[in-house]
């Protein structure tokens, strides 16, 4: 599948998110879209066959993003420790930037009957995991991190926990400043996980 996406396309996902950041999620339909954008439901259904399309591909955006940030630091000479944290931060940057991101990429209750949505979200949870888990054991290798927990245990743990708090920050309308108690969070983080 060609994952460049056109000029059209990319209004087309940021007019989505702006959408799904105004009104939730359940407001995304091509009508509201074609409204908001300005031009004939038609004009949208060239780019996208659905709203599914559209989300779809609001996932891809997100997972380029996201294997970008792992992979940078899977290739950087920092510790373990400083990779997390930069990984936090990047992750904690992006969803400040775009917080739809976050109704999208936590919806999968909305998801539940949308095979391919569910999988796409499962593809992007399960490389993240994976690419973590290797930073987690070089770090145990190196002495950097807690070998006394499975890498992949705590790979899931501070997943888990980085969900959990965006989801807070998602919950109480962004009332705080992610990047800001985002930092605080990853220093309790790395208290619990080192050696």
């Amino acid at each position: 599948m060609n994952t460049e996406i056109t000029e059209r396309q990319q209004e087309i996902i940021n007019v989505s998110l702006e959408l799904i950041a105004e009104s939730g999620i359940q407001s995304l339909t091509i009508k509201n879209l074609a409204k908001k954008i300005g031009f004939a439901e038609s004009a949208i259904y060239r780019h996208y066959e659905n709203k599914i399309q559209i989300l779809l591909a609001i996932l891809d955006f997100f997972k380029q993003n996201t294997e970008h940030f792992f992979s940078n630091q899977l290739n950087s000479n920092d510790n373990a420790l400083i990779k997390i944290e930069n990984l936090f931060q990047n992750h904690f940057k992006k969803f400040s930037t775009s917080p739809s991101l976050v109704s999208v990429i936590f919806s999968e209750e909305i998801f539940r009957n949308e095979v391919e949505l569910t999988e796409k979200v499962k593809e992007i949870m399960n490389k993240n995991t994976a690419s973590l888990k290797t930073i987690i054991e070089t770090g145990q290798r190196n002495g950097e991190i807690r070998a006394d927990i499975e890498a992949s245990h705590l790979s899931v743990m501070i997943m888990g926990s980085l969900r959990m708090f965006v989801k807070q920050w998602h919950m109480t309308d962004y009332k705080f400043d992610l990047i800001e108690k985002g930092s605080e969070f990853i220093n309790s983080i790395k208290i619990l996980v080192k050696n």
